[in-house]
Formats: structure tokens, sequence, C-alpha cells
């Protein structure tokens, strides 16, 4: 299971190991923005076969971005991780911002999922010499209002922006506020992260500039390279000078975007109807879109719990009827030791009698578990549980017998039952268990239900495909 650490601006380093070379081209997958937008979106970040894995957590649910690898990164593997985490932490898997490229991976992995894709998430991409350039007749309008700015400042020049240039940068901000009118909170605080974010300008990696003109601050950008796109964090101007932002655009691109930079990338619009027409002024080559994976599994599709039956058994969903004996099942610690969970580990002290039953009933409404109640004569006797899907097309299969009714077979018959209704009905493609190596009794249920694939010092495990 992964453990995260919050990103702060001491893991800045770390994280541009892998945002350095990244390819794919979204702001998202940058530091700086994990850094500005920390308050929203709860970067959490750690490492896996190679790759970096960040975990968000918007509005209280978690996501992940897709694996960044790095030189001898496994992104499959990194995938496996995440996933493991979803399941050993009981949260949804979701797999947001995938950029265009990565998607068809996810559409192979996946069987199961539920994809969005909104307009207002899509990143404006500008190739690096129309920025610099702004060539062609479609450009007019852009080169008129540089022509117009150089004409009335004549004496205005580009500059970059490095530690030593703190003093400047204030009094910008100080002039600023004074022309700056927005006043909703969402603008207030984009004013309010980016002032902090220019304090790192001394970091090697965080590009800034801007026009100035008798010693003054007429604008000021910041931004950051990963990979072959300059991703622009940053741009603010003093409203009051004509034609100052394009020509801060152009500018900042002839001094920046060179080396091997092909993109320019200005992220998204926020929905602001009045950025969506400027950056549309500027002829993007692509709105490059961002997938979100909402990954699914089988039990999405179930609205209830069927009834199965076998030589001698029943298995269907438990009832109120059912508690005595279920809660007696789930209370006998001598014979759960091997069952691999204590329910200790989740119960918070609320009552007994009925919190057993309630878990099954929350875990089958939450598509994470589906629980039998095996019944012999109608007489619950036990519990088969599918659980730990895996949204890959595989669950963990469980069962347990009341001591009483042990050593006759209704174990095997029960777990039999449930792993072909899961292969068949419920169209996984695979079932998968294990059981402790000293558990003979559980060894030998297995060994003759399905196939065993591997051991370590704790478990043996098995598997069962169609």
């Amino acid at each position: 299971m992964l453990t995260f650490k919050p990103v702060t601006q001491r893991d800045l380093s770390r994280l541009r190991q892998y945002y350095e070379h990244c390819p794919y081209r979204l702001c998202e997958y940058s530091a700086l923005v994990k850094l500005m937008w920390r308050e929203h979106l709860h970067s959490a970040w750690a490492e896996a076969a190679g790759c970096l894995v960040i975990c968000n957590c918007i509005n209280g649910k978690h996501c992940f971005d897709y694996p960044v690898p790095g030189a001898e990164g496994d992104v499959d593997a990194a995938l496996s991780e995440i996933e493991a985490t979803c399941m050993e932490k009981d949260i949804p898997l979701e797999i947001s911002v995938v950029p265009a490229s990565e998607a068809p991976h996810l559409l192979s992995r996946y069987p199961r999922f539920r994809l969005t894709n909104i307009r207002s998430w899509r990143d404006y991409l500008y190739t690096a010499e129309s920025m610099r350039d702004f060539p062609g007749r479609h450009y007019s309008g852009q080169r008129n209002h540089v022509n117009k700015f150089h004409k009335l400042y004549p004496d205005a020049v580009f500059r970059p922006l490095g530690k030593d240039d703190a003093a400047l940068i204030e009094q910008f901000w100080i002039d600023y506020d004074q022309v700056f009118t927005k006043d909703s909170m969402k603008a207030q605080r984009d004013l309010r992260l980016s002032k902090q974010m220019f304090k790192l300008i001394h970091r090697p990696y965080f590009l800034a500039g801007g026009m100035e003109l008798n010693g003054k601050l007429l604008s000021i950008a910041m931004a950051e390279r990963c990979g072959d796109t300059l991703h622009i964090h940053i741009e603010k101007a003093l409203y009051g000078y004509e034609g100052v932002y394009p020509t801060t655009v152009q500018e900042f691109a002839r001094h920046y975007a060179v080396d091997g930079v092909r993109w320019l990338n200005r992220e998204d619009d926020a929905d602001d109807k009045g950025l969506r027409t400027s950056k549309l002024q500027y002829l993007p080559s692509e709105l490059a879109e961002k997938y979100c994976f909402d990954v699914e599994n089988e039990l999405y599709g179930q609205s209830d719990i069927p009834t199965l039956t076998t030589e001698r058994l029943a298995l269907s969903a438990f009832t109120e009827a059912d508690k005595a004996a279920y809660n007696a099942l789930c209370l006998d610690d001598e014979r759960n030791k091997y069952w691999g969970y204590d329910y200790r580990d989740d119960w918070k002290g609320e009552p007994l009698e009925d919190y057993f039953l309630n878990v099954t009933r929350k875990d089958f409404a939450r598509h994470t578990a589906i629980n039998f109640a095996v019944r012999l004569d109608g007489k619950c006797i036990g519990e088969a549980i599918l659980y730990h899907f895996d949204g890959r097309g595989g669950a963990e299969l469980g069962c347990r017998i009341a001591p009483e009714y042990a050593y006759h077979g209704y174990g095997t018959e029960a777990f039999a039952a449930v792993a072909d209704w899961g292969l068949y009905e419920l169209q996984l493609a695979h079932v998968v268990a294990k059981c402790y190596k000293q558990n003979e009794g559980s060894l030998r249920m297995l060994s003759s239900c399905m196939r065993r694939v591997g051991e370590d010092d704790t478990f043996y495990y098995f598997n069962k495909e169609v």
C-alpha cells in the first residue's frame, strides 16, 4: 500500500525530477500547479515502481493523477499499486486529468468505468513558433497590439526576473492592486496565490519575466518547463498600458520557448467567459483534453443479491432473522483467527447487535462487496463474500462456516457456487483467494475448487478464471 506525503515547498525538487521530462503537456503535471492549488487539490505524493503518484482530495473525494514515470518507471506497476491502495483503504478508484495520449491504456486496462471529459477542463496549447512570431494574417490583431505598445512605450523592454528582483515585483503587486477590479472570491484567491508563487522564482526550474518601463514592471509572467512544453502558470499586467498583454506573451515566448520547447500551455479557462475569449483569440493549436476515469466494478450493475442453490445449500442475502447466527459467527475469535480480518479494526464502538448486518448492507450499497448467507434447511450456517474488486475484472472470495457445521463440505460447496456465479453471471474475468499456511482445512477446500498460483511466508494464493 502506498504511503502519501502532502505536497510542500520542500518537495518541489523531488517532484521536478519527474515533471522535468514529463510528456503529458497538461498543466496538472507540473510542480507549481500542485503547490499553488494545494488548498483546493490537497495533493499528496508517493513513489511507486519508478513513477510519481499523486493523490488529490477534492471536496472530500480522492482522485489520482496518471502516474508520471521516471527513467526506469513502470506505469502498469504503479497503477497496480494505486489499485491496491484503493482496495486497502476502501476508496473508489478514480484516475483523473488523464492525457489523451494515455487514455487508450486505461481503456484496455479497465473493463468498466464512467468517463468524463469536460470542456472547461481543457488546456490551451499553442505552438511555440506561433507565440514567438504571431505569423500570418490570423495573428494580425496581436501584431497590431504589439506594434502599438512599442510605439506608445518605445523604452519598454522584456527582462527576466529572479531572486534579486523582489523589490521590483513587490512594487508591481502594489500597482496591480490599484487597477485590479475583480472582487469574486475565485479571482481574489488566484491573485493571492500568484503573489505567493512569485516568491519562489529563486528556484532554477521556475521561469519568470515581464515588461519593464523606466524601472517599473508593467507585467509579469511565471512558467515551468515540462518536457517539450512551457506551462505558463501566471500572467498579470497593468490594464492601462494598451497592448501589454500580447507583448508580454510574445516576448516571454521569445525568451523562454527555446531549446526544444515546442508547445506553450496557457492552462484552462476555468469556465470564465472573458478568459475563454482571450485564450481563443491567440488561436490555440489544440484544446488538450483531460479524461476522468471513474473505475467501476461488476457490482455496479447488480441491483440485488440473488439466491444461489447447490445440492444441499441455498445462498442469499442476509436478513434480520439471521442476525443472531451471523453475530455469533462474526464474534467467534477462535474460529476467525484465519479469516484475515478483525472487525475491531473498523468498529467505532457502536452496538454490536446491528453492526455486522449493517456493514454487509453498506458494503453492497457502495459496490465494494457482496455477502451471501450460507443456509442449510433455511438456517444460516456461514457466509461467503466476494470483495476486493480490483476494477480489472477480478475479485477475492472468502468463506467461513460456523464451527458446529464444519467438516461436512459445506464450505467447499458454498465457495464453488459463489465462484461460479461470479465468473459466469457477474461476468468476472477471474476470482482469487488465499489461505494461511497453517489452515489445512481451507487449503484442502481451495485446492479442490481453484488453481494454486503462488505463496509467500504467510499465505497460499489461488486463482480461478474463465
